[in-house]
């Protein structure tokens, strides 16, 4: 969901000739339209938008309408992943929708559904990569074993638990919008403008509720890439290891890549969300619904770096995109 504006009333008391120590009356709204609407991001939105799809729609194609069995846990959350990206994907034309043109049908299914969405498949890429960074772990600290955790039937329980939780979660926001807001006329402010009481409540408790998720996940994948280091550099230093030196170091780099994703494309957003929410002046209020913006762009920008993550991790994603080259330079010759 749309992180809420904060919104601040100045009023003063009227003006009595009688009693000179009370001032005039004045309301000044503290409302602000959302930056999104402005060209520039319309237009980054429409750029990420089309290269996304074309990424997706390839990834798509060689996880789900090619005929490969799943092999590993790691396979099952790669996919997993790729439908998130591929949701979140398909929901931008609905905000670049919502940003050019300020009807109220437009208002009304982009506060409900759209930013629903647009936000359950952004935790779910979160959640799924912190899935594959431990997946990772596992396997370099437990080479010659699998975890329970590792294996396809636990990564696809785990996957289906995810799904339910976030959906969960969003249906409850999605119902009260339903109930509450949805039909009434929204102008050009945020959504959260218009919250009744009860949804601002819900609302408060899914921010929160999504922070913590987050904080999780960060000091996870730190915890786990430190962790992963410290065993790489453990097993190089034993002399049976030389000859798979150059395979530790893939393992460190591949590491390496899902963090610096992650952190890029999330931490900037996270880190303006909470001084966003509770900013009660208005000119700062102002300042950072500009760089809010911004960080949300950054953050979309995960749709089109994730192609590369199910490129370094997954082999069978590798061998799907080889095969299908060697199909193709095969038709070009018998034509």
């Amino acid at each position: 969901m749309e992180s809420a504006v904060p919104a601040t009333i100045f009023t003063t008391s009227p003006v009595d000739k009688n009693k000179p120590n009370v001032t005039n009356i004045t309301e000044v709204s503290c409302k602000f339209a959302e930056v999104s609407a402005h060209p520039v991001f319309i237009f980054s939105y429409s750029l990420v938008f089309v290269v996304s799809l074309v990424l997706n729609c390839i990834t798509m194609r060689v996880y789900f309408c090619t005929n490969q069995h799943v092999q590993s846990s790691i396979t099952v959350y790669m996919k997993n992943l790729a439908a998130a990206d591929f949701f979140l994907c398909l929901c931008l034309p609905l905000r670049i929708a919502n940003s050019a043109n300020y009807s109220m049908m437009m208002r009304n299914i982009y506060c409900s559904f759209g930013a629903t969405a647009f936000y359950l498949n952004m935790y779910a890429s979160i959640l799924f990569m912190d899935f594959i960074a431990a997946n990772r772990y596992l396997k370099i600290v437990r080479p010659l074993e699998t975890h329970a955790l590792q294996t396809v039937r636990t990564a696809r329980h785990i996957s289906a638990a995810t799904w339910l939780s976030l959906l969960a979660i969003s249906s409850t926001y999605l119902i009260l919008f339903l109930q509450t807001t949805w039909g009434q006329k929204l102008d050009e402010f945020p959504c959260e403008s218009h919250h009744s009481f009860e949804l601002s409540v819900a609302y408060k408790i899914i921010h929160c509720s999504s922070i913590a998720v987050f904080m999780f996940v960060l000091m996870s994948l730190f915890f786990l890439y430190r962790k992963t280091l410290q065993k790489i550099r453990q097993t190089q230093l034993s002399a049976q290891t030389t000859s798979n030196s150059h395979k530790f170091n893939k393992s460190k780099r591949n590491m390496l890549v899902l963090v610096v994703v992650f952190c890029v494309c999330f931490v900037p957003y996270h880190l303006v969300r909470l001084p966003y929410v509770f900013s009660g002046d208005c000119t700062t209020a102002q300042a950072l619904n500009f760089v809010k913006e911004l960080t949300i762009l950054i953050s979309v920008l995960n749709v089109c770096f994730d192609p590369l993550i199910y490129f370094i991790f997954c082999k069978a994603f590798r061998a799907q995109l080889r095969k299908k080259k060697d199909l193709q330079r095969s038709s070009e010759d018998q034509t």
